[in-house]
């Protein structure tokens, strides 16, 4: 079976995906790889930049060194670096919100993305629009940003960050046709969410995480 490295800019994710990881690919190998100094300047400087973008790329091609067969990048602000990583890394490089944003446009036309972090704003919106220009697909894709349940998260009241999350996919969802919840962090709401609403509300980890059980078993 392949083995797995998981990049992410939080040390935060590496508990959530060894659960994942022993749920779908329970008898695969996986290590993480973590640099959260790539997160603090994305969001100090508001933009990725050729600077941060060499240092994922490097950090990507050293899963390659460390024997990953396939690497999931867990950080969905970094995703357009994945794309200019994939020219220089020989193993495949899957974004954690691929899958989601395939399946966002399987399910309807209207789409909405809310993320509590303007770096990850731009980036999955744009991803979701090019899988719906690859596939042919007419998509209308809203972006939200809850940038108040950020600072809530920062600040560690938890119970604040998941109150206005909930309440803008509450409203968002007599609109549209399914909701994206754009960062792993809000990932947990996930399932009270679609018991709340009538649309199909999707997060990232669980979808990747099948994504990279099917390429570890071929």
């Amino acid at each position: 079976m392949s083995t797995v490295c998981f990049f992410h800019t939080g040390s935060v994710l590496c508990e959530p995906f060894d659960e994942l990881a022993a749920e779908y690919i329970p008898e695969g190998d996986y290590f993480h790889l973590v640099d959260e100094s790539v997160i603090d300047e994305l969001l100090s400087v508001g933009e990725l930049t050729p600077s941060i973008t060499r240092r994922i790329c490097t950090q990507l091609s050293l899963a390659e060194q460390a024997g990953a067969d396939v690497v999931l990048d867990t950080c969905s602000s970094t995703s357009p670096a994945v794309d200019t990583a994939r020219q220089l890394v020989d193993v495949p490089i899957v974004k954690i919100d691929d899958p989601m944003a395939e399946r966002a446009v399987e399910l309807g036309d209207r789409i909405a993305v809310v993320a509590t972090a303007e770096s990850t704003l731009g980036p999955s919106t744009e991803l979701v629009e090019r899988k719906a220009e690859a596939t042919g697909e007419s998509a209308s894709v809203e972006s939200t940003l809850v940038d108040e349940a950020f600072e809530a998260r920062l600040d560690g009241d938890t119970d604040r960050h998941d109150r206005l999350v909930s309440e803008r996919v509450v409203g968002l969802a007599e609109e549209t046709d399914v909701v994206i919840l754009a960062q792993a962090s809000m990932s947990h709401l996930e399932s009270d969410l679609s018991d709340r609403v009538s649309v199909p509300v999707l997060s990232s980890p669980s979808l990747a995480m099948e994504a990279i059980a099917n390429r570890v078993t071929e």
